[in-house]
C-alpha cells in the first residue's frame, strides 16, 4: 500500500548510494554530509530513483527518491552509534549549523539548568522547531532566558530514534511558528519483531564523570505478514557530578592573576566579599530593629570571626592559618587593616557537570485495518532528573531586594545589632534584651547602640545550596492513513503531551526569616556548627515549584496527483490543524522575599487553527519546483500567512542545483506576552576602567553581576522572517559527492529583550554621579530605567555605586541578518575486499550575524565573538564550526575517528558595550589586549567495534583521545574559565566507554 503519512520516513534498503556513502539511509539527494555520520550498514540500492517510497522532513510528498530543494541533514541510529553518541542532545548540537543561544546540559547557572536546546542559524531555541515523527510536543515548562521556550532534548527517549532529520532552512509554510531557523524532526521506529537491548559504561580518565546507559526493546508481529505489530522499549541513563575541585587550574578558580587576569573570587584588597568564616565591620544602624537600616560607610577595621567561635580583632591578630585552609591574605584599602582568611569560593563549591539521571518507557502499536488503511498508537513517558550543587548564599555589601521606588533609601546589606531579644522587635528597648553573642562590638556600644552595629559579610557554609529537578513527560499519538479512489491519499492524526516540572531548592535565604533570626539570635555566626536543623530550615526553607505545558493537537491532510507532467506527476496536498497549547509557570518569590531566587514566571493558553497546502511540480525531467504555504490563526487575535517556493535543477546526473526563498514567523511566547510573566535575568558584567580607578581598583569595581527586569507586552507582534537558500550538489564519481549550500535570513520585528542593554549600561556607566547615571539610562529609550543600585563602596562612599538592576523591555522592531555557508563532502574507496574507507566532512561558516536594534542605533555584529551574549549560555557565535569523520570497516570490524572543530573567538560583544565594540580595548573581561581572543578548540573522538556473530557487538569510544584542554574564557558566565556550549569535552578530559549490544 501507498500511505500519504506526513514527514517520517522508513528506512529501505532501496537506499541511494549517495545515501549510503554518506552513512545516511534517507538522506536528501546529494544532501549534506552527517554531522556525526559513520559507516552506513544498509545494502546498497541500484538506483535511488527506483526505491520505494519516502517521506522527507520539508515536504508533505511521498518521493521515489529522497532529493528535496531544501538541505537536509539526515543521522541515522547506526551512524550515531558508531560516533559513540547516545543522546538527541549529542546528536543534534553536533551538527554544524547549531550556533548561538545553543543550550547544552553543562550549562547550570541558567534558568533551564539539565536542559538542553539546539538553535539553527543562531536564531535562538524558540526559532528551530523539534517535532516527533512530524508531529509537535509540548515546551520544556521553563522558558531559557525567562522567555525562550523550547523542547527539552533530553526529555526525549533515544533508544528507539531510527533518524534524526534536520531541516537546515525555514519551514513555517507547512509546520507554521518557531520553524523560521529550521527544523529538528525525529523518526521513531515503526515496526519491531525480536528482542534487542545495549548496555553500556564509562568513566574519565581522572576516575570521575561515571556513565552508565541500558536500553531494552521488545517487539512482536510481523507487520507485512499478520497485519499488525507491538513493541515496547525502555531505557536508562545515569551521568555522575563533576566537581571544579576536580580539574587543574585554569578551569578550578576565577583567579587568574598568575597568568596576568585578574582576581575574581576573593576580598583581598577590600571588604565585599562573603566567605564561611565571616568578616564584620562597625556601621551605624538607623532603625535599631531593622538589620536593613544599616549604615553605608564602614567606622573601623574588619573584625574577622572564625569557624570555631573565636573574635579575632584585624589590627591585632597575626595568624589565622588554624581555620584558614587556603591561608590567608591582608585586607587593604584606606590603610592595612589586618591579615584575613584567604578563600576561593569558585574552587570550594562550584560544579562542572551536574549529577543526572534519565529513564523512559516507550511503544507503538500498528494495525492494518484494511488493504486501504493503516492505524498506530504510541506512547512514552520520560523521566529526566537533575541535580545541581552551588556555593552557600551569601550576606554581603548589597541590598537584597527593596528600596524605595527613588533609589534615595538603598541599604548596604545586613547588619548584626547590638542587642536581641526573643520578640525580634523593639530589641533596643524590649525587658529580655541581651547583647549579641555574634556582634563583637555589642559590649563596648551597650549605650550607643546606634554606632556599634557590625555590617557582616558571610557565607552560609552550614545550609547547603542545590537544587534538583524533576521533569516528567507523557507523550501519546495515534493516527490513521491510507489511500483511496484513484491515488487519494490522507492521514489524520492527533497528539497529546504534558511536561510536569517539579523544582526544589535548597538553601536560598528567606529575608523575613533571616531578619528574625538575627534579631534574635537564633543563628550562631560565630559558630555554624551549633545551629540547629530547625533553625536552617526556617531561615532558608525549601523552596519548591511546580510547572507544567501541555499540548493537544489534531491534523490531517489529503494529497492527490492532478495531472501529469513531462517530468511525472503534479501533486496537489491541502491539510489543517488545530492545537491547543497551554503554560504554567508560576515562580516563587513573587513578594521578593527570598534572596536571590528567580523570579521568573510565565502563564497562558491559546488555540490556534490553521490550514495548509503544497504543490510539487516536476515540470520537466530536469526541473522540480515545489511551493506550499501556510495560514495560523491565534486565539490572541494574530494571524499569519507563510509561504514558500523551491526548485531542483540537474542538467546532468552529476550535477544539481536547488534553492528556496520561504517566508515564516514567531509568535510570542507566553512569557513573552503574557500580562502576568515577568523575569529578572543575571549576567556577569565587567565595569569600565574609569569606574575601576574611581573605586580604587578594588573589587567593587570589578566584575558582578548585573541584572535586567522584563514584563509581559500583551502587544507585541510575531516574529517574521525571510529566507532564501541556494546550493549545488556534485557527484562526479560513485565515491565522491561535495555540496556547497549559501543561506540567507532575515528576521525582522524580532522580540527580544531589552535590545538597549548594552547601551544602557554604557550611558550608566558613563556618569558619575547617581542622579546623572539615572538620567542617562532613561535617555536610551523608552521602557529603559534604573530599578536597584547597590551600596555605595565602603571605602569611596561618594563614587558612583554599582547598578543592580535595570529596566529593559520586551519589543518588536529589531532587525536580525545572518548569512552563511554549509559546506560536505564525502568519498567512499574500496581498499580491498572486504574492507573500505569512508572519509566525511562538514562545515559551517558564519559569514555574518549582524542585529539591527533599530531607532537609528548601529547595527551589532556578532560573527566571531562572543555576542549575542545576553542570549542563552553567552556561549558567541564561532564564525566556524565543523566535524571530519574517517572510518576503516573490515566488516566485522570498524574503526572510527570524528575529529570536531570550533573556531576562534574573539571576547567581545557589541551588545554588552560600546557601539559596535569589537576592538580589544572593549574586551568583555576587561583586560584589553590580554584574554582578547578565545582559541580554536579540535577534540577528536575515536570509536572501534567487533561483531562477534549476528546477535553480539562489542564496542569501545574514547571521547577526546587526545585530551585536548579547552580554551580559556574568562569571560564566560556559563562555565568558570571555558564555554559549557563549544569546549566541554576540553573540560571533562579523555573519557572511556565500552559497551555491548545483543538482538535476538
Amino acid at each position: 500500500m501507498r500511505s500519504n503519512r506526513t514527514h517520517f520516513a522508513r528506512l529501505y534498503a532501496g537506499a541511494a548510494p549517495l545515501a549510503i556513502l554518506l552513512g545516511m539511509t534517507a538522506s536528501p539527494a546529494f544532501a549534506q554530509a552527517a554531522a556525526t555520520p559513520a559507516p552506513a550498514q544498509a545494502p546498497v540500492a541500484a538506483d535511488d530513483t527506483t526505491g520505494p517510497d519516502v517521506v522527507v522532513t520539508g515536504t508533505l510528498f511521498r518521493r521515489t527518491n529522497t532529493e528535496t530543494p531544501s538541505p537536509v541533514t539526515v543521522l541515522t541510529s547506526d551512524s550515531l552509534a558508531k560516533a559513540g553518541i547516545t543522546s538527541i542532545s549529542d546528536a543534534v548540537r553536533s551538527i554544524s549549523a547549531d550556533s548561538a543561544g545553543s543550550i547544552s546540559t553543562g550549562f547550570q547557572n541558567g534558568f533551564s539548568a539539565g536542559g538542553s536546546a539546539v538553535s539553527l542559524r543562531g536564531l535562538g531555541v524558540s526559532s528551530t522547531l523539534v517535532l516527533i515523527d512530524g508531529l509537535r510536543s509540548t515546551n520544556y515548562p521553563l522558558n531559557d532566558d525567562g522567555h525562550n521556550a523550547y523542547v527539552d532534548l533530553n526529555s526525549i527517549p533515544f533508544s528507539l530514534v531510527e533518524q534524526v532529520q534536520v531541516l537546515k532552512d525555514g519551514a513555517s509554510s507547512l509546520y507554521g511558528a518557531d520553524a523560521i531557523g529550521g527544523v529538528v524532526n525525529l523518526i521513531m521506529r515503526k515496526h519491531f519483531t525480536g528482542l534487542d537491548g545495549r548496555v553500556e559504561g564509562g568513566v574519565s580518565s581522572r576516575g570521575d564523570a561515571g556513565h552508565v546507559r541500558g536500553e531494552l526493546a521488545w517487539g512482536y508481529g510481523n507487520y507485512d505478514d499478520k497485519g499488525w505489530n507491538v513493541y515496547i522499549g525502555g531505557e536508562y541513563q545515569k551521568d555522575n557530578a563533576v566537581s571544579v575541585q576536580d580539574r587543574a587550574f585554569p578551569f578550578n578558580t576565577l583567579d587568574l592573576s598568575s597568568i596576568g587576569g585578574i582576581d575574581g573570587n576573593s576580598a583581598d584588597s577590600s571588604l565585599t566579599t562573603a566567605t564561611i568564616n565571616g568578616v564584620v565591620v562597625r556601621t551605624t544602624q538607623s532603625d535599631l530593629n531593622n538589620p536593613l537600616a544599616g549604615g553605608a560607610a564602614p567606622i573601623a577595621n574588619g573584625t574577622y570571626i572564625n569557624a570555631a567561635g573565636n573574635v579575632a580583632n584585624y589590627s591585632n591578630y597575626t595568624s589565622l592559618n588554624l581555620n584558614c585552609a587556603g591561608g590567608t591574605y591582608t585586607v587593604t584599602g584606606g590603610g592595612s587593616r589586618g591579615t584575613a582568611c584567604r578563600h576561593d569560593n569558585t574552587t570550594e563549591f562550584a560544579q562542572i557537570q551536574p549529577e543526572q539521571e534519565r529513564y523512559s518507557i516507550s511503544g507503538r502499536l500498528s494495525i492494518r485495518v484494511s488493504d486501504n488503511i493503516d492505524f498506530y498508537l504510541t506512547g512514552s513517558y520520560a523521566h529526566n532528573q537533575v541535580f545541581v550543587k552551588g556555593a552557600p548564599r551569601p550576606i554581603r555589601n548589597t541590598q537584597p531586594f527593596g528600596g524605595s521606588p527613588g533609589l534615595a533609601s538603598s541599604n548596604p546589606g545586613i547588619v548584626l545589632p547590638v542587642y536581641i531579644c526573643s520578640s525580634g522587635t523593639n530589641c533596643a528597648t524590649a525587658a529580655d534584651r541581651t547583647l549579641n553573642p555574634n556582634n563583637p562590638y555589642a559590649a563596648a556600644y551597650a549605650a550607643d547602640p546606634a554606632n556599634g552595629a557590625a555590617r557582616i559579610y558571610y557565607l552560609f557554609g552550614d545550609i547547603p545550596f542545590n537544587s534538583e529537578k524533576n521533569n516528567h513527560v507523557i507523550r501519546f499519538a495515534s493516527g490513521l492513513n491510507g489511500h483511496f479512489g484513484d491515488d487519494w491519499n490522507w492521514r489524520v492524526e492527533a497528539v497529546g503531551a504534558r511536561d510536569d516540572l517539579k523544582l526544589e531548592q535548597d538553601g536560598y535565604l528567606n529575608i523575613p526569616a533571616l531578619l528574625n533570626a538575627i534579631n534574635t539570635g537564633a543563628y550562631n555566626f560565630v559558630n555554624p556548627s551549633l545551629n540547629t536543623n530547625a533553625v536552617r530550615s526556617r531561615i532558608a526553607p525549601t523552596v519548591t515549584t511546580k510547572s507544567y505545558s501541555s499540548l493537544i493537537s489534531l491534523d490531517a491532510s489529503i494529497s492527490k496527483a492532478v495531472a501529469t507532467l513531462p517530468g511525472g506527476p503534479l501533486e496537489v496536498s491541502v491539510g489543517g490543524q488545530v492545537r491547543r497549547e497551554v503554560e504554567n509557570n508560576r515562580n516563587q518569590n513573587a513578594a521578593l522575599q527570598t534572596y536571590g531566587l528567580t523570579t521568573s514566571s510565565a502563564a497562558g493558553r491559546h488555540t490556534v487553527a490553521a490550514g495548509f497546502f503544497e504543490i510539487n511540480a516536476p515540470i520537466l525531467d530536469i526541473l522540480e519546483v515545489d511551493a506550499s504555504g501556510r495560514y495560523d490563526h491565534y486565539s490572541e487575535g494574530f494571524s499569519h500567512f507563510s509561504p514558500k517556493v523551491g526548485f531542483k535543477f540537474t542538467p546532468i546526473k552529476q550535477i544539481a542545483f536547488r534553492g528556496t526563498y520561504s517566508q515564516g514567523f514567531r509568535a510570542p511566547t507566553f512569557a513573552e506576552n503574557g500580562a502576568t510573566s515577568s523575569y529578572a535575568g543575571f549576567s556577569t558584567f565587567t565595569p569600565p576602567a574609569s569606574f575601576l580607578a574611581a573605586h580604587g581598583g578594588l573589587a567593587y569595581g570589578q566584575a558582578y553581576s548585573l541584572g535586567a527586569a522584563l514584563a509581559g507586552n500583551p502587544n507585541l507582534r510575531p516574529e517574521k522572517s525571510r529566507s532564501f537558500t541556494l546550493g549545488t550538489i556534485i557527484q562526479p564519481t560513485p565515491w565522491f559527492s561535495f555540496t556547497v549550500d549559501y543561506y540567507n535570513v532575515r528576521k525582522s520585528d524580532a522580540i527580544v529583550a531589552g535590545p538597549l542593554a548594552g547601551a544602557a549600561r554604557t550611558a550608566y556607566y558613563s556618569q558619575t554621579t547617581l542622579p546623572a547615571a539615572i538620567a542617562a539610562v532613561a535617555a536610551v529609550g523608552p521602557g529603559y530605567s534604573v530599578n536597584l543600585v547597590d551600596a555605595p563602596d565602603p571605602n569611596f562612599p561618594n563614587a558612583l555605586p554599582r547598578v543592580l538592576i535595570i529596566n529593559a523591555p520586551f519589543v518588536n522592531g529589531p532587525t536580525i541578518d545572518t548569512q552563511g555557508l554549509d559546506v560536505s563532502a564525502a568519498v567512499r574507496i574500496p581498499i580491498a575486499p572486504g574492507v573500505k574507507f569512508i572519509s566525511k566532512i562538514e562545515v559551517t561558516d558564519v559569514l555574518n550575524y549582524d542585529f539591527n536594534p533599530g531607532g537609528g542605533a548601529p547595527v551589532q555584529k556578532y560573527s566571531g565573538t562572543m555576542g549575542p551574549y545576553e542570549l542563552s549560555s553567552g556561549a558567541g557565535t564561532p564564525r566556524w564550526r565543523g566535524n571530519w569523520q574517517n572510518t576503516l570497516d573490515f566488516g566485522k570490524y570498524t574503526f572510527t575517528a570524528t575529529a570536531y572543530y570550533v573556531g576562534a573567538i574573539k571576547n567581545v560583544a557589541a551588545d554588552e558595550g560600546p557601539t559596535n565594540g569589537l576592538s580589544c580595548a572593549d574586551n568583555l573581561y576587561g583586560t584589553g589586549d590580554a584574554f582578547c581572543y578565545i582559541r580554536r578548540f579540535i577534540n577528536v573522538d575515536v570509536n572501534a567495534t567487533i561483531q562477534v556473530n549476528n546477535a553480539f557487538t562489542f564496542y569501545m569510544n574514547v571521547g577526546n583521545v587526545f585530551d585536548a584542554k579547552a580554551p580559556i574564557a574568562p569571560s564566560a558566565y556559563s562555565g568558570t574559565n571555558y564555554l559549557p556550549t563549544w569546549h566541554y569535552a576540553g573540560i571533562i578530559g579523555r573519557t572511556f566507554k565500552a559497551g555491548a549490544t545483543f538482538k535476538f
